[in-house]
């Protein structure tokens, strides 16, 4: 097979681009300049589009014996990534940028040019496992990645490629260490890589600009604080509310719930973050049997477990399957739910939980009823 492996400068994109060579593949390796950090790093930062990032993804390239390009994809990253993050803010939603950026530009613009000249897939280091088109949990429950990349077409499954996702991170260190590999004990990415001083409130403010609103706590009804821009507050927030302890109870205070409409930010004890109803558009769905079912214009109601952040708890749920929205009941309460969030959904299996599908939260409740 002809593949493209997108190699980011890490250990784990490093090493599966190794594999791919050993099995006698043509490998071509591709870095992505994404944003402006390629040119100006942030010292310190440990995001994944540096000029450092670049060298060593071809310093693996170069001892690899492939061949190496970087595509710059920096004006769709911009328009598809960074500007959904900014516009999703200002909504008073929450948005996951790593999930958007595998669906819009390594499993879509990489993946579409790479089909375009004549590549078979592409190839990363993300943890998780393929069976027979089937996108499945990784070995590693620690590292799964599953989460993020559960938002890609049965056509982008269909030609990517995980080699990593059979084996446990701790292996994957001491592989690409065996392999001489510079990039052995580098580490993991944490940061957004377009705020890579981890700072999105002011990120957020730069962009969007000083909005002063209430910040009112629902046990009392009472304006406590002011804030200066919805943005920079998220469902579940405790830290940084401004109202400089626990409410009139003792109780903790967190983010409960932000009302864009009239720029206003609510908080409450923890029990009023609790929900076990989510409504979710629009569904991906990569089940075979659900695809079809939808297709005809049928509801389907299937028990699941569900998923709200790339390390989260699944929780068993029912859900009720269409083409265009999926609602999800709980078993038991979830905390901290915000709408912008993805929710995935798997299948448990005996050989590794399957995903089901992903949708966008656009509604949580207590209940259905609610």
């Amino acid at each position: 097979m002809r593949i493209l492996a997108a190699l980011s400068g890490g250990v784990d994109s490093s090493v599966a681009a190794a594999r791919l060579v050993d099995a006698g593949h043509e490998v071509v390796g591709i870095h992505l300049a994404l944003s402006p950090q390629t040119i100006n790093p942030v010292p310190g930062s440990r995001g994944c589009c540096s000029p450092t990032d670049a060298a060593d993804a071809e310093h693996v390239a170069q001892k690899l014996g492939i061949p190496f390009e970087i595509w710059d994809f920096s004006d769709q990253f911009q328009e598809r990534v960074v500007d959904y993050f900014v516009d999703t803010y200002q909504h008073g939603e929450t948005p996951n940028p790593c999930l958007r950026c595998n669906a819009t530009i390594k499993f879509e613009a990489l993946l579409e040019k790479g089909l375009s000249l004549g590549y078979d897939a592409v190839a990363t280091g993300h943890y998780a496992q393929l069976d027979n088109g089937q996108l499945r949990r990784a070995v590693d429950p620690l590292k799964d990645q599953s989460y993020v990349l559960g938002i890609l077409t049965q056509h982008q499954l269909d030609h990517s490629i995980f080699p990593c996702g059979d084996t446990h991170k701790a292996d994957i260190r001491k592989e690409a260490e065996e392999r001489g590999f510079s990039v052995a004990h580098k580490p993991d990415s944490t940061d957004i890589c377009f705020i890579p001083d981890g700072d999105t409130r002011q990120f957020l403010q730069l962009r969007i600009g000083t909005r002063k609103g209430p910040v009112v706590d629902l046990e009392s009804g009472e304006v406590v604080a002011q804030h200066n821009g919805t943005y920079g507050f998220t469902i579940g927030q405790r830290k940084g509310l401004g109202v400089g302890g626990p409410g009139p109870d003792g109780k903790p205070r967190y983010v409960v719930r932000i009302d864009e409409s009239t720029n206003t930010v609510f908080i409450g004890p923890r029990e009023m973050l609790q929900i076990s109803y989510m409504e979710a558009w629009p569904p991906n769905w990569l089940d075979p049997d659900i695809v079809a079912a939808t297709e005809a214009g049928e509801t389907l109601e299937l028990r699941c477990e569900v998923q709200v952040r790339a390390h989260a708890r699944p929780i068993p749920c029912t859900i009720q399957a269409s083409a265009d929205k999926v609602t999800i009941h709980t078993d038991e309460p979830i905390y901290g739910v915000a709408c912008g969030q993805t929710a995935m959904l798997y299948r448990p299996d005996p050989a590794g939980d399957i995903v089901v599908g992903s949708a966008v939260i656009h509604h949580t409740a207590v209940s259905s009823e609610n």
